[in-house]
């Protein structure tokens, strides 16, 4: 699958887009927030259904609105 940024891209200056965009790695979860001020989780249920996620995440968000959690770590 063929990923183009400008397919994302907000047409009107009033539209909702994304401020920032968390990646928790260990609960295959992607944290969205928009300009409205509206949260929303996604949830993989696979490794793949994530890696799909990570990569369009990675392909039209800007590097500097993605976070990582940081990883949990047993000791």
């Amino acid at each position: 699958m063929e990923i183009h940024p400008e397919d994302y891209t907000v047409d009107n200056e009033g539209d909702e887009y994304l401020t920032r965009v968390v990646i928790d790695t260990n609960s295959r979860k992607f944290y969205l927030y928009s300009s409205d001020g509206d949260t929303k989780i996604i949830e993989c249920e696979t490794v793949d259904q994530f890696m799909n996620v990570l990569e369009l995440v990675r392909a039209v968000v800007e590097d500097d609105i993605v976070s990582y959690c940081e990883p949990v770590i047993a000791s």
